[in-house]
């Protein structure tokens, strides 16, 4: 997979983690384009670590699960340092 296209699968993996998680997570599309490619990233690893599949093509469903569920697992890390979960919304 190209570079631009892991922007993509980052940027629409991590909007998709953060329609999924309730509450109010912070950042723009910025942040929401660096939680996505790191959790494309960890999803990809962990992919390849557990079920032997990875990041390799952009239109598979194995592709776009693992980099969905990554962002899910970064988002849900950058929650808990941020401090920014639904319990304190003010």
């Amino acid at each position: 997979m190209g570079f631009i296209a892991f922007i993509i699968l980052g940027l629409i993996a991590g909007a998709i983690a953060k329609a999924i998680l309730p509450g109010r997570q912070g950042g723009g599309w910025i942040v929401t384009l660096l939680l996505g490619v790191v959790g494309a990233i960890l999803g990809g690893w962990l992919g390849s670590v557990l079920f032997g599949t990875g990041l390799e093509n952009f239109w598979d469903l194995s592709t776009w699960l693992l980099a969905i569920g990554g962002a899910i697992i970064v988002l849900l890390i950058w929650g808990l340092v941020t401090g920014r979960n639904k319990s304190s919304t003010r």
